[in-house]
């Protein structure tokens, strides 16, 4: 009869007992008389002792990767993995890997921005990485959360279109498709879908793919990203957005690093700092913060640079003991056509949420009022008649209360959390302007 398939994590449970485990060979020493297996499964690896020859034998001219069912004693041993190991093991060979693999998967994953190329084309391979998959487990974890975390406040997911009829938002530029015989892009936001969406549910979110045109070629850009976008109803304040963003975001990482204590010490990440309320710092006062350090002159920017970026996050994180600031009122002439501006101060109601040196969320409030949103769009040279604009200002037509929300870039917040260079990184199979595969 079979036996139940045993997990490395429980092996050491079954101490005199003997019991399988399946899983991929991931390493070997042989060393004569006492030669080691490593097996690995979806939860570690399993050491197996090898000294019967003709067990030996079976994998002979085989290749890491070759997946494995092993029969044998489980003994206590401290030196072990999980404290324990077989013994007079039984091997099957399920399905043999004969090509030498182009990595050692055993090994520590170079992860240098000159070795970037090649860490995407052996993505296959390196994934298999232990260190490696702590990365994508902490990636998924965070995902959760931020899910777990907005359900708990009353918010609904929705999947909108990635298909769209042409980019009605503006903004980046645009992947074009042919939608049988008709033009398509590819969306890069759910903007318009989550404010209709206020409409019938108040509280809204969104995990999914967003698809950026943009020709950069730097360590925070990628070409389709995994964005978080959440919109929220009858707020009285953009207070209230700001503290529901900050909230997401405090209960992922603070989860996160509770649940990953040990995987983020071992990939080096920072120590994690939050304080209860996140400081917020208007653009114009980082501007000049920056300018008075640094003398560099960036005041008339309607936006900060990626320098000034780093240096409030660094600020924040040493003065105030945050990891997390707010880059808030930027001036009107940044609005896009669906933000509310304060005409009397001349700034929108938007702020940047920055986590350790890089911008993961932009926050505004919405002008949801149908007279004035119109007199916005024909401000910005739109056609309001234009079909595009239908379905989105039917919402308004109908009634939309005053409402906000966010996008927030997932790859960055892991980026950031682990500790890596690029954010590419933080990405199992990137694209970006250079790549497609694998």
């Amino acid at each position: 009869m079979e036996k139940e398939r045993v997990l490395s994590d429980e092996v050491a449970g079954f101490i005199g007992q003997e019991i399988q485990i399946e899983g991929w060979l991931h390493k070997k020493r042989l060393m004569g008389g006492l030669n080691f297996l490593s097996v690995r499964d979806r939860r570690g690896v399993v050491q197996i002792l090898v000294e019967d020859k003709d067990e030996l034998e079976k994998l002979r001219g085989l290749q890491i990767g070759t997946v494995l069912e092993v029969v044998g004693k489980v003994v206590a041993d401290e030196r072990a993995p999980g404290g324990a190991e077989l013994h007079d093991v039984r091997l099957k060979v399920v399905a043999p890997v004969i090509d030498e693999p182009m990595i050692e998967v055993d090994k520590p994953i170079n992860h240098k921005a000159e070795n970037l190329e090649t860490l995407f084309e052996t993505r296959v391979l390196n994934v298999r990485n232990l260190q490696e998959q702590k990365i994508f487990k902490i990636r998924a974890f965070m995902t959760q959360m931020l899910r777990e975390y907005l359900i708990s406040q009353e918010f609904v997911e929705i999947d909108t279109p990635k298909i769209l009829a042409e980019a009605t938002e503006g903004g980046a530029e645009v992947f074009s498709v042919d939608y049988f015989g008709k033009k398509g892009v590819l969306a890069q936001s759910p903007q318009f879908y989550k404010q209709i969406m206020v409409g019938a549910f108040e509280r809204v979110f969104e995990i999914n793919h967003s698809y950026r045109a943009e020709p950069s070629a730097t360590t925070r850009h990628v070409s389709e990203l995994l964005m978080m976008d959440l919109e929220m109803g009858f707020v009285r304040s953009h207070g209230e957005v700001l503290d529901m963003v900050a909230g997401a975001v405090k209960y992922a990482v603070t989860k996160t690093y509770e649940k990953f204590a040990d995987e983020l010490r071992s990939l080096q990440a920072s120590e994690l700092k939050l304080t209860e309320s996140v400081p917020i710092f208007t653009i114009a006062e980082i501007h000049e913060m920056y300018f008075k350090a640094t003398k560099n002159d960036v005041r008339e920017e309607k936006d900060l640079i990626p320098d000034e970026e780093k240096f409030i996050a660094e600020y924040a994180r040493k003065e105030l003991g945050s990891d997390l600031v707010f880059a808030s009122e930027f001036p009107a002439a940044a609005a896009k056509f669906y933000h509310k501006v304060d005409a009397e101060k001349g700034v929108v109601y938007w702020a940047d949420l920055i986590y350790r040196g890089i911008e993961i969320a932009t926050c505004p409030l919405r002008e949801h009022n149908y007279e004035k949103m119109i007199e916005q769009m024909k401000a910005a040279g739109l056609d309001v008649d234009h079909p595009g604009y239908k379905y989105y200002l039917q919402a308004f037509k109908y009634g939309l209360p005053a409402h906000g929300g966010c996008g927030l870039g997932v790859d960055r917040l892991v980026q950031k959390t682990v500790g890596l260079h690029n954010v590419k990184e933080a990405i199992l199979f990137p694209r970006d302007i250079h790549r497609m595969t694998p």
